[in-house]
């Protein structure tokens, strides 16, 4: 994310410059037509779409005191919510650039590389612990973790709790709006192509995971690898404002690779062991259903793809700060001798110039007697 000038001459209407400076207030007024729209009987059928949880099911459970469940599935009319929420997503966006971060960058006053990588962080960080959190009060709340077999038994999982739905449409409104802020920041040339691939590859995961009914395990995936990002962020965030701490990047490293052999170890036990004995094979759009060999092998191979590309950038970034950190030891070896060298340079300077020039003061004690 590069870093906006704020000038006080004002840009013309509409152009590049006036939306970049006024594109928080301009997603603001959109998404305030989409809520006015619902004080209006006319307008709050079609308004409703962009801003509620679509598609409810209401089950009602069998017991001595029948109460009601509401369940929802997903559907074509997710897009609309999923656009309006990518609309919120840009507003939190600039609220925390502009009230938090810029703030600390005034402070710190940070070079212009640390200055886009201080940001990148900061709006991940908050995001990685608002996911995390939220996530985990799902996962306990469900009792997927003392209950791992719920992962794959009684697939297709069509129906979701309103939370679970909606933890994936801000999650997908959320990586989608990463698309239009590379424009909003003035993102540098040479960022973008690296943001555009994380920014797909998550987008394809949690889509894939919400459009084959497989929320149960991606739910699980996204917590336990918010967390570690999470951890990457924060230490990276203290790591510019103390360099010499650098002790939350070892922690990370760690939990990186536990990370990756958790979700291996998850998604074969789930797609691989679990959905191979189901009782419900075969495919079947309508009912939701892609329990076939084909899905599972490719769901299986795109995560091990994902994951075999994360080490290797993972292994490439390690390398590459034990050779930086190599190079200063170097040098710190280089400019001790020669800082030695130099104190006896002066020392036999001023003994020479003390026995072939000047008199010391003992000689001139001695002349003057």
């Amino acid at each position: 994310m590069g870093i906006r000038k704020k000038t006080n001459k004002n840009p013309p209407v509409l152009s590049h410059e006036f939306v970049i400076q006024n594109h928080a207030d301009i997603v603001s007024c959109v998404a305030m037509v989409f809520l006015l729209g619902l004080m209006f009987e006319v307008t709050s059928k079609f308004a409703v779409i962009f801003i509620t949880v679509q598609y409810n099911v209401t089950i009602s459970n069998n017991g001595p005191e029948e109460t009601a469940v509401n369940h929802f599935h997903h559907g074509i009319k997710d897009l609309a919510t999923i656009f309006f929420y990518m609309l919120v997503a840009i507003i939190m966006h600039a609220i925390i650039q502009e009230y938090v971060l810029d703030k600390i960058n005034r402070k710190k006053h940070f070079s212009k590389t640390k200055h886009s990588k201080f940001n990148e962080s900061g709006q991940l960080s908050a995001f990685y612990l608002f996911s995390f959190g939220w996530g985990t009060s799902i996962l306990l709340s469900e009792n997927f973790l003392s209950n791992p077999v719920s992962l794959w038994e009684g697939y297709p999982h069509t129906l979701m709790p309103f939370q679970m739905k909606f933890f994936y449409i801000c999650q997908l409104g959320y990586w989608l709006h990463a698309l239009p802020e590379l424009y909003f920041q003035k993102s540098k040339k040479e960022d973008i192509p690296r943001q555009l691939v994380y920014i797909f590859l998550y987008l394809v995961h949690i889509a894939g995971a919400y459009i084959l009914n497989l929320n149960r395990l991606g739910l699980v995936l996204m917590v336990s690898h918010y967390f570690v990002e999470f951890l990457f962020h924060v230490s990276r965030l203290i790591y510019f404002s103390n360099e010499s701490n650098q002790m939350g990047f070892t922690i990370w490293a760690v939990l990186f690779v536990v990370g990756r052999l958790l979700t291996l170890s998850l998604s074969v036990l789930t797609v691989g062991f679990g959905l191979s004995t189901a009782e419900k094979q075969g495919f079947d759009l309508a009912a939701g259903n892609f329990n076939i060999f084909f899905v599972r092998m490719t769901v299986l191979a795109a995560i091990c793809f994902t994951q075999a590309f994360m080490m290797w950038k993972f292994i490439n970034f390690q390398l590459r700060r034990w050779r930086e950190h190599a190079e200063a030891q170097s040098l710190k070896k280089k400019q001790a001798p020669t800082k030695s060298k130099s104190k006896k340079d002066k020392a036999n300077g001023v003994n020479g110039v003390n026995s072939h020039g000047a008199d010391s003061p003992r000689s001139r004690k001695e002349k003057s007697s």
